[in-house]
């Protein structure tokens, strides 16, 4: 499968933004779906995940209730609302597939199989 990740900009603190993340192919319905990002200086950190048929989430403490994740499986498509966002949030957002035959949604990003190239989200304060 093929990730492409959008949806990225500079906003202030306080906005929002919603990221999507689109795959290629027929089997997006097969993957556990995780968002995961990288601020400079620092190592890629969970953000949320979701399960294969979007019935079950997972979200790093740093952004329960503020954002959310979601899909769509008719259309090939992820999704993460950005609420409330901070300076904090600053940093390049990744989508991830796991291909995984377990219902667990994983957290680690050694345990996702294909990648997106990042999209840059920029909270000023």
């Amino acid at each position: 499968v093929q990730l492409q990740a959008s949806g990225g900009g500079l906003v202030r603190a306080g906005d929002s933004l919603r990221l999507s993340c689109a795959a290629s192919g027929r089997t997006f319905s097969s993957y556990t779906m995780g968002w995961f990002r990288q601020a400079p200086g620092k190592e890629r950190e969970f953000v949320a995940a979701i399960s294969k048929s979007g019935d079950r989430t997972n979200y790093a403490d740093s952004v329960k209730g503020r954002f959310t994740i979601s899909r769509d499986n008719a259309k090939n498509t992820m999704y993460l609302q950005m609420n409330s966002l901070t300076p904090v949030d600053t940093a390049v957002y990744y989508c991830a597939a796991d291909r995984t035959y377990s219902t667990v949604v994983r957290t680690t990003p050694y345990a996702y199989d294909y990648w997106g190239q990042g999209t840059l989200v920029t909270v000023s304060s």
